[in-house]
């Protein structure tokens, strides 16, 4: 993901954070700063749009289809430092367009090594049994290798990470929309009616 997407992210959750120590408006303070990373592009075409928000709350899936959304998950999950399983997802959906099987006997040890192996530096939680078949798989690797710990890392980020993302974005913007008695489209392109 470029820095121009999750440096921004980082900062506006890491203050949106501290707002919430301060017991300041979180809402509003975080409104103006999603307004101010995404409505100001330099083009329209990279510019965040409510269907893009809409899109987010449909289902995880789409919300990793879209390059904001993903961005902005990966910055929640970091600023909660529970960041290991989506980027063990996205290290696998890379692993699997390996063709080189000496590229993918080499990809396959570093996964299990930074997220597979017990007391791994970004372990992922998974069963011993799924543990111990990748530990089998790493030897003769395939494009299979992971998927069944894969399948258990979007289930627990699908009932876990993802309604808990959503609860905290969606309660924010929705507040945000009916104080300022406008939609969010207009919420969005309008910074300065949120901020008086």
């Amino acid at each position: 993901m470029p820095s121009l997407i999750t440096e921004p992210l980082t900062s506006l959750f890491n203050m949106e954070r501290d707002d919430r120590k301060r017991n300041k408006n979180i809402g509003k303070n975080f409104m103006c700063r999603l307004q101010c990373m995404f409505s100001h592009s330099s083009t329209p075409e990279t510019r965040l749009t409510l269907e893009d928000t809409q899109q987010w709350s449909q289902s995880l899936e789409r919300l990793l289809d879209s390059k904001y959304g993903l961005a902005t998950f990966r910055t929640y999950l970091k600023s909660e430092f529970s960041d290991e399983n989506i980027e063990f997802w996205l290290t696998c959906e890379e692993y699997k367009k390996i063709k080189s099987s000496f590229r993918m006997s080499s990809k396959a040890k570093k996964i299990y090594e930074q997220f597979v192996k017990a007391e791994s530096p970004k372990e992922i939680n998974i069963d011993y049994h799924t543990r111990e078949e990748i530990k089998r798989n790493v030897k003769s690797p395939t494009i299979h290798c992971f998927d069944e710990a894969q399948r258990i890392v979007y289930g627990l980020m699908e009932r876990d990470s993802y309604p808990r993302f959503l609860s905290h974005i969606y309660r924010i913007l929705d507040r945000e929309t009916k104080e300022a008695g406008m939609g969010m489209q207009e919420l969005l392109t309008a910074p300065e009616q949120v901020q008086s």
